[in-house]
């Protein structure tokens, strides 16, 4: 009796503490991180500060493991020929797979730094020879511009007295803007550019330990697969570790399918442009193509921020040409938006052109530049997962998943957890007599 006594004594004693227990862990975890929050909002400034400086420091790893991610395809089109011959000539399979994987990945290198180079080399001298002439014939342009505005006004006095008032404050305004704000800055102008050129010489050293370190994550690309999944199942049940790696495959092919279809559809928008505006003898040719090709990779915005700035410089030398090469870029962006864009990107992504506007916009105010490049497949990603969990609860709801029959739903139904809908469409959604008596009623 004793010894039944005090088991049922200890047994209160642990039923009684365990609560107390859950509920102090649970307090002190919402203290540590209400006090984190806090932390991050107050001292915000500080935290991107060190996010900033850790970026820096990353820096080198950051464009290593870019330039293996973007190299992939390549090793893996160049191993895909290269290692059934290999293995035919070689007894040693592993050596076999070896030697293939560094004639690979040195292939893909010196792949990607011949194109580069010779895209350098087509560039770099048209760009100069555009930007000397646009220099030497800029003046000329602008006083032959000012000339014919003189003319066409002066005929107007009360028009000439307005525009001599505003270029007289005008030219008051710009030179107390020099006097006091341009000249007291020229230290701080000539710091920066020291500073720039460092800048630089930093980046082109990251640079080149970034190609290192991206020769070394192609060398051994399976090992740090499979070290990651390990880690991801050793942490996460089985289901929800089957799930992120699905995610993250889905990721990759999300990510890869957009990079290169729009790195590939860039590349011949430039060439169109070139071509075509070579046959029309426009002004600075190369120099509008590559602004146009190259903000051409930023999705629905790009297009318009590359038309500014070579319409401008177009009207400057022709304004007729100018007109002509604004009609030629909205064509141009209607077939690569309607033809050659669907075809080379396809639904990649899986989003809508509201989304995509609204990934653009987020993403480019937060990170800028790279931010409206990225943004569209990372917020695809997002909408990828916040879509399977919602399908995953409605499944387990017993709900269904398509939007459409939501659409006109009036209410749901409690108790059978079904959707209710409006009578002509509940008669839509389970066919029946009223169903047959509406179609007969049409038929009539």
């Amino acid at each position: 009796m004793e010894d039944q006594e005090r088991k049922q004594e200890d047994q209160k004693t642990n039923w009684n503490i365990r609560p107390y227990l859950a509920i102090g862990l649970t307090s002190f975890l919402v203290i540590i991180m209400s006090m984190s929050f806090f932390f991050l909002i107050y001292r915000y400034h500080g935290v991107t500060q060190l996010l900033d400086k850790l970026m820096l420091i990353l820096q080198p790893i950051i464009i290593g493991l870019i330039l293996a991610y973007l190299m992939t395809p390549i090793v893996n089109f160049e191993e895909r020929h290269l290692l059934p011959l290999m293995k035919e000539k070689m007894k040693n399979q592993k050596k076999a797979e070896k030697l293939v994987r560094g004639l690979s990945v040195t292939g893909a290198l010196v792949f990607v730094i011949v194109i580069i180079g010779v895209l350098l080399q087509m560039v770099i001298p048209e760009l100069y020879r555009s930007i000397n002439g646009m220099i030497g014939t800029l003046p000329r342009q602008v006083n032959s511009f000012m000339d014919w505005l003189s003319e066409y006004i002066s005929s107007d006095s009360e028009i000439s007295g307005y525009l001599e008032m505003g270029l007289t404050k005008g030219t008051e305004f710009f030179e107390n803007w020099a006097r006091t704000e341009f000249l007291p800055q020229t230290k701080n102008i000539i710091a920066g550019l020291t500073s720039g050129v460092i800048i630089a010489v930093k980046l082109l050293f990251n640079v080149v330990i970034g190609i290192i370190i991206s020769i070394y994550v192609l060398m051994s690309k399976e090992t740090f697969i499979g070290q990651s999944k390990k880690i991801v199942y050793a942490v996460f049940p089985g289901r929800q570790a089957n799930a992120i790696i699905h995610t993250v495959h889905k990721s990759n092919e999300i990510f890869g399918g957009f990079i290169s279809g729009k790195i590939l559809d860039s590349l011949i928008i430039g060439l169109l442009c070139f071509g075509c505006l070579s046959v029309m003898k426009m002004p600075y040719t190369v120099l509008v193509s590559v602004i146009v090709g190259v903000t051409n990779v930023i999705p629905f915005f790009g297009p318009y921020l590359g038309a500014v700035p070579s319409a401008i410089l177009i009207m400057l030398a022709n304004p007729v040409k100018g007109l002509y090469f604004i009609i030629f870029i909205v064509v141009l962006q209607q077939i690569d938006g309607n033809i050659i864009g669907p075809k080379i990107l396809g639904d990649s992504t899986g989003l809508s052109s509201f989304w995509v506007v609204f990934a653009i916009l987020c993403f480019g105010g937060i990170f800028g530049i790279p931010g409206m490049i990225i943004g569209v497949p990372v917020f695809a990603v997002i909408f990828y997962i916040i879509r399977n969990i919602l399908d995953y609860i409605l499944k387990k709801k017993q709900l269904p998943r398509d939007s459409a029959s939501y659409i006109k739903a009036e209410k749901l139904d409690i108790k059978t957890h079904k959707l209710i809908w409006l009578p002509e469409e509940e008669a839509e959604k389970k066919p029946g007599k009223q169903k047959k008596e509406k179609l007969e009623k049409e038929k009539k």
